[in-house]
């Protein structure tokens, strides 16, 4: 492996980004299904490769370099000055959005953990532990979460083919999102749900196509430092790239001092990410640390880290697998589904539609598919779904964090079904609390909810 071999991978990718753009902005059914670039970049890749037309090769090592992306990604999380609220004004103003969002969390990895994990162990009893954990690992996590229990498993269990299977889950997930996404939209503009939107045909061309014209355009972030002295993305890059070495380093040095103990080096990217801003902060730094800089470094990530992992699915572990991957997979679904279309509902204040399409975006396809698919209802952001949902989010990502490192060193431990079961009564805890607080709605779907009115003017 040479440094020429990493940049033409990286290289390869590349135009297949491009192709795969270029794409979107002329096929229209990519556009009427809202399919990402970067997964039709992946499936040109697998086209491409050895196992289809055998056209395309990449080096043996880009298979690996999604875990390396996702420590990129999160160590980015972090960065920047961000505005935080205390759990009393966040109860206040997005206390619905806290809950409901954490209660999805919660149900899925249950659901999958205790009557998926039942499933596939009375049907296949050979099985690995941890196959069912990749589904919600794959669905709400996306690529990153799926590479990084696919590590955890392949390092406590020697299962090769983790990878693979996380993998897939995450594209089924994200295929999932936007195919039925788009389905639950147009459904719901015949039900008079959506409140700002009455078809899916209103989308503006810029959301198809992807390419957004002159007028419609908006800064990528603002230039912190001068370029005389460095140039501002050189600066963010760095920064987050040494949060992320930090975190392999970290990896390295408790391995060595404790090797049995397994950390997920994302986890210590993130704390040292949290370390550095704090370390800034201190020098009077932060400030020149501006988020959505840190925050497209950390999308760029995303989507090579998306276009490499789909691109390096094993077609013969997916043909293995197939059975058990669509059990699964078909039970996250119906999860998923029931909790937009039945619970959410009753339980949201107001703008239930907006707010539930956000969730079933990030709950099966990872958090851009949710900002997509509420683009499409929700153009000029007046439900204010995101601004919550960022509200929430501050207490969500700890409680994410700890989850995500915890877990596959519970399940290769035997613990699935009791963490399974204990996830489910959380989510019924938090469905309880939420309705206590903020009432049930009993009227129909599109019946106006308090506050929506003078939103919608």
């Amino acid at each position: 492996m040479t440094a020429v071999d990493f940049f033409m991978d990286f290289a390869k990718m590349s135009l297949f980004m491009f192709l795969a753009q270029f794409l979107r902005s002329r096929v229209k059914l990519l556009q009427k299904i809202l399919m990402p670039s970067s997964v039709v970049a992946g499936l040109l890749c697998l086209l491409l490769g050895p196992q289809f037309l055998d056209i395309v090769h990449f080096s043996p090592a880009a298979s690996s370099y999604s875990s390396v992306l996702i420590v990129i990604l999160f160590s980015s999380l972090f960065l920047g000055k961000q505005h935080r609220e205390n759990f009393k004004d966040t109860m206040k103003h997005a206390g619905d959005t806290l809950l409901l969002n954490s209660a999805v969390y919660f149900g899925q990895y249950g659901v999958a953990l205790l009557v998926g994990g039942l499933l596939l162990h009375f049907l296949y009893p050979a099985i690995n532990n941890g196959f069912a954990l990749l589904m919600p690992g794959g669905f709400s996590g996306g690529h990153g979460t799926a590479v990084t229990y696919a590590n955890a498993l392949e390092q406590l269990t020697g299962w090769e083919e983790a990878m693979t299977v996380g993998q897939t889950f995450a594209t089924i997930g994200i295929l999932f999102g936007v195919l039925v996404g788009t389905f639950l939209i147009n459904f719901a503009t015949r039900k008079g749900a959506t409140r700002f939107i009455s078809h899916i045909s209103e989308l503006p061309d810029s959301m198809l196509t992807g390419l957004v014209p002159e007028e419609e355009r908006e800064s990528l972030g603002h230039a912190t430092i001068s370029s005389m002295s460095l140039e501002p993305l050189v600066w963010h890059l760095s920064l987050v790239l040494i949060a992320a070495g930090g975190g392999f380093y970290l990896t390295d040095i408790i391995h060595s001092f404790l090797p049995q103990l397994n950390l997920p080096t994302f986890s210590l990217g993130m704390l040292c990410a949290l370390l550095l801003q704090f370390l800034l902060d201190k020098l009077h730094l932060g400030q020149y640390v501006h988020r959505d800089v840190t925050a497209r470094i950390g999308n760029t990530a995303t989507d090579y880290l998306v276009g490499f992992a789909v691109g390096s699915i094993k077609v013969s572990v997916v043909v293995k697998y197939a059975v058990p991957l669509l059990i699964v997979s078909l039970l996250g679904m119906a999860f998923i589904i029931f909790y937009v279309l039945v619970i959410c509902p009753k339980l949201f204040r107001n703008f239930w539609f907006e707010r539930s399409i956000f969730i079933f975006g990030w709950s099966s396809g990872v958090c851009a598919i949710g900002i997509t698919l509420l683009r499409v209802v929700d153009p000029e952001s007046k439900s204010h779904t995101l601004e919550d949902y960022s509200m929430a989010y501050m207490f969500m990502s700890l409680i994410e964090m700890v989850i995500i490192a915890a877990l596959p060193g519970l399940v290769v431990a035997g613990h699935q079904y009791a963490v399974g079961a204990i996830f489910l009564l959380i989510f019924s805890a938090l469905l309880f609390l939420c309705s206590r607080i903020y009432g049930v709605f009993k009227g129909k779907y599109s019946d106006l909810r308090p506050g929506e009115k003078e939103i919608i003017g």
